[in-house]
């Protein structure tokens, strides 16, 4: 069982995962500030990520405004993953570091355990709603169940609730959704509330992921991870805390109107 992302990055640096990270390098990295409004809606969506390069992979994680800037581009390309992962660098960039050692061990797109669900073709909300319907699907939900959900996003509330499910919403940057939740900013509020929880992976980059994990374990509460972020990362943790996983390799689904594909993975309770 892994317990924590320090423990699992310890095990890729001493080579217990696949090849030795030093082994491997960036061979590129690239920042993003992308921003989205679905027809309809008063919230516009703000996102920032890293995204590192290894081989034929992507390791990406978002970072909240501020957090960090664009320069640090110059500086990571060319440099192994070992010493990015044993390195101060902020924790989005070592995030996405371990996401792509992970990811170029196993690539989810030939993962046997990963179910590949094909987004249609078409605009931003058609696409937004045909993947969040696909991240509620891992869920049992039943009339009634209790579902935290820790970062918000609207189609995906607005999945749970037609599935009978009562969504309990956490997020740092909302105050309501789009339908008029409530948004709690207390993590550990809506998830002891909760039945289940279905959780970004933006609490990976955030430092959150960790208590989490350990939070549902105590709790032997099901917790379903939707991530961009850390993709490969989460998929670690099936089994030893995290019980559903949808992972959305780069390029994600928001920067094309064409089909492509995310990687849903279940394990046992």
């Amino acid at each position: 069982m892994t317990d924590s992302v320090a423990e699992l990055t310890a095990s890729v640096l001493a080579g217990e995962r696949g090849p030795s990270p030093a082994d491997l390098n960036v061979t590129s990295a690239f920042w993003l500030h992308h921003t989205t409004r679905l027809p309809g809606a008063d919230v516009t969506y703000r996102n920032y990520y890293v995204l590192l390069r290894v081989g034929e992979v992507f390791g990406a994680c978002s970072f909240e405004a501020g957090e960090l800037d664009a320069s640090y581009c110059a500086d990571t390309s060319g440099r192994s993953l070992a010493d990015v992962l044993s390195s101060d660098d902020p924790l989005p960039v070592r995030i996405a570091t371990l996401d792509a050692y992970l990811a170029s061990v196993e690539p989810h797109h030939i993962s046997p355990k990963a179910e590949e669900v094909v987004l249609p073709a078409g605009t931003p909300d058609v696409r937004a709603r045909a993947r969040d319907a696909a991240v509620a699907g891992l869920l049992d939900v039943a009339d009634g169940t209790k579902v935290a959900l820790i970062g918000v996003v609207n189609p995906l509330v607005e999945a749970i609730t037609a599935r009978g499910g009562i969504c309990l919403p956490c997020d740092f940057n909302l105050r309501e959704t789009a339908s008029g939740l409530p948004v709690s900013r207390d993590m550990n509020e809506v998830v002891d509330a909760a039945d289940a929880v279905v959780a970004t992976g933006m609490t990976l980059s955030n430092g959150s992921f960790d208590i989490l994990l350990s939070r549902c374990r105590e709790q032997a509460k099901p917790l379903a991870i939707y991530a961009q972020t850390g993709s490969a990362v989460a998929r670690a943790f099936l089994g030893s805390g995290v019980t559903a996983l949808s992972a959305e390799p780069f390029p994600f689904s928001q920067f094309s109107s064409r089909p492509s594909s995310l990687y849903r993975y279940r394990t046992e309770r």
